[in-house]
């Protein structure tokens, strides 16, 4: 229990390593040699818990994943499901517009194409499209109208969220301020009233 214990701290140690090795100068610095210097842990260790660079930032990429850890308390009835949706959407953009690091991971994952990334994709696939099920199941519409809708919006939020850091409005919404967001917010409350509701 106690090595259990340690490893679980070692890790998360080394972990939020490359969290500030990313945040202080950008995705491209981090490696193994910066990691353990940074942590102040061997590139034994490191290699010995996540085998590779890659795996390293799988992990580090799975723990921060806003789709990959949502915590969902599902509704039980119709009448939750729109106030679920939007709660999604919601929690969605205050992760991304808070965190510069995943913004960050998310601009290198989309130039990236390797078999971490892949892996990546295919349990960010998995929960959308339980996710979508759940809102079907739930709302009564079809599985095929729910998923585009879904797509589109958190697509849009994701380019948005990332835009905002090097742009400031877009269609004349500020969208490197609270203001502008809540604009958008509601927006996006109207298209799930109108299309689940």
């Amino acid at each position: 229990m106690v090595l259990e214990r340690n490893r679980e701290e070692t890790e998360k140690k080394i972990l939020e390593a490359v969290g500030r090795i990313i945040a202080a100068n950008g995705f491209e610095k981090v490696g193994v040699n910066a990691v353990a210097a940074e942590s102040g842990l061997s590139k034994m260790l490191i290699y010995r818990y996540f085998d590779s660079l890659d795996g390293l930032l799988a992990a580090y990429i799975k723990r921060n994943d806003y789709w990959l850890n949502i915590d969902l308390e599902v509704p039980s009835n119709k009448e939750e499901v729109i106030p679920f949706v939007i709660g999604i959407y919601q929690s969605q953009v205050e992760q991304l517009r808070s965190n510069i690091i995943m913004r960050r991971l998310l601009r290198w994952e989309l130039t990236a194409h390797n078999d971490m990334i892949v892996r990546i994709r295919e349990k960010r696939e998995e929960r959308g499209t339980e996710l979508i099920r759940i809102v079907s199941g739930l709302s009564g519409k079809p599985e095929n109208e729910i998923a585009p809708m879904a797509s589109l919006i958190s697509a849009s939020i994701t380019y948005l969220v990332l835009l905002s850091d090097c742009c400031d409005i877009y269609n004349g919404i500020a969208i490197n301020s609270d203001k502008g967001w809540e604009t958008i917010l509601h927006s996006i409350e109207e298209i799930v009233n109108k299309y689940i509701g």
